[in-house]
């Protein structure tokens, strides 16, 4: 490890004595990610809060970095066009860009994808994606502490930094409605709310119909409820048979070729990956398909917060539309320039938001 950068110094402190990172190479602030940029690293791990992804992003591309990005990789749909961007030129340089979805370099999930893709349930007609859980974590405001401390520390729970939990978490199951299908959404119309949610300004709860075209619907759903029935998962029915996920699948014997991974684990199987295809000099460039699934997420918060339906074009072609240079504020830079001012922590409403 050559360089560590978190806005808090207690953080980066603590995490370089862990892992044996000189103190001068353990940068703090907001504008730390140029100093660990500048140095003579080879790979850039991003697990900053998504809001700060498309910045840093674009700093470390443009730095000649190798990059893994953990998911989401935006907040809104600026954000999202940016890191296509981003992900063009990283092209162009020969830099790979590897993301935080791990289902894709697991084993099993690889296997379902290519018996899916030989035929063994038939066509995808519908199906439900489902992250439901608790609140992984809250964090009250210390006594004059400053918004922006506040607000950075407490990220999980604000939908300018996180995107929502639909976005931050639920984007892991989307990805995979996308990745079976083999297509992006035409449409979302959802909904949500909150009743239990004590800081922020985020739902408790969402349920969007996703519609891929074709007659087809996955109808996604999470919510962060202690206490409530949980469930972490896909289910996909097709005309010839189902799967669920990674796991059982029920349809038409057929061979396939062996899928062989190093780990069990994709969370290690994902860097296995990245850092494999820059040495073999093929680079992995994930930036374009991480960024339209974190849209696919924006486009059901999105709907959820105002009630209306958002079609894909919205989001990426219709200039027009009041949604496709929609920015959260504060946005990234906002911290970088000084003091910001934070968000009123209540939910949107839907049919005012």
């Amino acid at each position: 490890m050559v360089a560590l950068g978190d806005a808090f110094k207690n953080q980066v402190d603590g995490t370089g004595k862990r892992f044996n990172v000189p103190a001068e190479r353990c940068f703090d602030g907001y504008d730390a990610y140029q100093k660990v940029i500048a140095t003579d690293c080879n790979y850039v791990l991003m697990a900053t809060p998504p809001a700060f992804r498309p910045v840093h992003f674009a700093a470390a591309v443009e730095a000649g970095k190798n990059c893994f990005i953990e998911k989401p990789v935006a907040v809104d749909p600026v954000g999202a066009r940016s890191v296509i961007a981003t992900g063009q030129k990283a092209a162009a340089k020969g830099l790979a860009v590897v993301t935080g979805t791990q289902r894709r370099h697991m084993a099993d999930y690889l296997r379902n994808k290519a018996l899916i893709d030989a035929g063994a349930i038939g066509q995808i007609k519908g199906g439900v994606v489902q992250w439901n859980g608790t609140v992984p974590w809250t964090k009250r405001r210390n006594e004059g502490e400053s918004d922006a401390s506040y607000m950075t520390r407490n990220w999980l729970n604000f939908s300018e930094l996180s995107g929502d939990h639909i976005v931050e978490q639920h984007v892991h199951n989307l990805d995979v409605a996308v990745w079976f299908l083999g297509r992006l959404p035409v449409s979302a119309v959802g909904f949500g709310g909150r009743a239990r949610r004590q800081t922020g300004n985020m739902f408790d709860f969402f349920s969007v119909d996703y519609d891929f075209g074709d007659d087809v619907h996955i109808h996604s759903q999470c919510r962060q409820l202690t206490g409530a029935y949980g469930h972490i998962g896909e289910m996909f029915t097709g005309t010839e048979g189902s799967c669920y996920g990674g796991g059982k699948l029920n349809g038409k014997k057929i061979e396939i070729a062996e899928i062989k991974v190093d780990s069990d684990n994709g969370q290690v199987q994902e860097h296995v990956d990245m850092i494999r295809s820059v040495m073999a000099g093929k680079p992995l460039n994930d930036a374009k398909r991480i960024a339209e699934v974190t849209l696919v997420a924006i486009m059901g918060r999105m709907s959820a917060y105002t009630g209306e339906m958002i079609r894909w074009t919205d989001l990426t072609k219709n200039e027009s539309s009041l949604l496709f240079n929609f920015a959260c504020t504060p946005a990234a830079i906002d911290f970088e320039k000084g003091a910001i001012k934070l968000p009123e922590e209540v939910p949107p409403v839907p049919g005012k938001a």
